[in-house]
């Protein structure tokens, strides 16, 4: 692969400017620890920064499960962006229909009924309306997990420092231990008929916490003693990520909701999607107007979806998932183990979300530095902050996965190096 050269026309100074003055100070600041790169290029498992660096994107949060600008999505942007990229939302447009035909024929069997929107939070947001349109008035979520920072999707992201300044969110929210089935049941038990799930079938942003087999399917068997409401939010999980086409199809689960992003846009657009099954959904279908977007459904996002579908059935994408995240797996735990075992809490896994979970998050911090100084991108994780998270693409070849543990493997020995040569009692 020959990449291209990427000329600034800006200097990082100036970008980091326009950051402070504009953006984020914040987020200035977290660049500066990056060395002030700014990406500028970017194709398949790799993106290039402004000076010529390149580096292997195993981060974005979920998003590259088929690396970034894949051809056949790009195929299918470009026609629909030369032909029809917006709608006007009143006659009927072609693209949305194939879309929704296109993600119904990979979910749990029944969920038949979409609506689209951009961002993960958004089909948050939707699940919340519908449970509520249901009569599902209480929400149960699960500590450390994360849903979104609009103000519904806030109110069942359990952290603390997120929730804080914006309160009062929506009521009758309650927070129980991930993988506490007892914990669980009281909430349902408490209020029959009236609450409403959510749960993730991992914990991503939680730090990659996998619970106990056969989790979903007791929540879900919960659900159904108590009269509750499900909405699984796959928006990290989902679409190949754990080495299923979901984390439901695991264990076999059907909720009431389904949520799914992050990869639905291919890489290349924001997309993301509520789906549920008719009677769940007949609340949206009295009343076209109850629940409405602007740009949900927009041709040019529903060409996106259509494309990243058909790339991973083609490609054979989620199975690569589940191959290459079993053989990752062990060689990072094995290179973890080998170079810094006593740091390290604990490495876990499925398919291609891998975290390595550090005994205090100094360590985590500087383990994402070492990486990247090595030509990695990672993720950091935002309700664990001792977690450093792998979550690559199923498009990395022989070679890219051996870039990947070569890299592992010096910044965990330059961790170690740099935490012997700080001075007795040094942080």
């Amino acid at each position: 692969m020959t990449l291209v050269d990427a000329k600034p026309v800006e200097t990082e100074a100036e970008i980091l400017a326009l950051y402070r003055a504009h953006l984020s100070k914040g987020r200035a600041t977290l660049a500066e620890l990056f060395g002030s790169h700014m990406e500028v290029w970017s194709e398949g498992s790799w993106l290039q920064t402004s000076d010529g660096e390149k580096f292997l994107n195993c981060g974005g949060y979920g998003v590259f499960i088929m690396g970034a600008r894949h051809p056949i999505v790009m195929d299918a942007v470009l026609t629909q962006l030369h032909t029809h990229p917006i709608a006007t939302r009143i006659l009927l447009e072609p693209m949305v229909a194939r879309a929704a035909e296109a993600l119904t024929s990979i979910t749990p069997s029944g969920l038949d009924r979409v609506h689209f929107a951009l961002s993960g939070a958004e089909a948050a947001e939707t699940g919340i309306k519908l449970a509520r349109a249901n009569g599902k008035r209480r929400l149960v979520s699960m500590e450390r997990g994360y849903h979104g920072k609009t103000m519904g999707a806030l109110s069942v992201t359990a952290k603390e420092v997120y929730q804080k300044p914006f309160r009062p969110l929506l009521p009758d929210v309650t927070h129980v231990p991930f993988d506490d089935l007892l914990a669980l049941e009281t909430e349902l038990a408490m209020h029959p008929g009236e609450v409403c799930v959510v749960v993730e079938p991992v914990q991503g942003e939680g730090g990659v916490i996998l619970p106990s087999p056969g989790y979903l399917t007791a929540i879900s068997r919960l659900c159904r003693t108590y009269d509750g409401f499900l909405i699984l939010d796959e928006i990290q999980t989902g679409l190949g990520r754990l080495g299923e086409w979901w984390g439901a199809d695991i264990e076999g689960v059907i909720p009431d909701v389904l949520l799914t992003g992050k990869a639905l846009g291919g890489g290349v657009l924001p997309v993301s999607a509520a789906i549920a099954n008719r009677k769940t959904f007949s609340p949206f279908d009295k009343d076209p107007y109850i629940h409405t977007s602007t740009f949900s459904g927009a041709p040019v996002l529903m060409a996106a979806v259509c494309g990243a579908i058909q790339a991973i059935k083609e490609e054979r994408l989620v199975t690569r998932a589940a191959d290459l995240g079993a053989r990752l797996l062990s060689e990072i735990e094995r290179i973890a183990r080998q170079n810094c075992d006593d740091l390290i809490v604990e490495v876990r896994g499925v398919g291609l979300m891998i975290g390595i979970e550090f005994v205090e998050a100094g360590l985590a911090g500087e383990l994402l530095i070492e990486l990247f100084n090595h030509g990695v991108v990672a993720n950091h994780s935002m309700n664990g902050n001792a977690i450093v998270r792998f979550t690559p693409p199923a498009i990395l070849t022989d070679s890219d996965v051996e870039y990947l543990l070569r890299a592992f493997d010096r910044a965990t020995r330059d961790l170690i190096a740099n935490r012997a040569s700080m001075p007795k009692g040094g942080k």
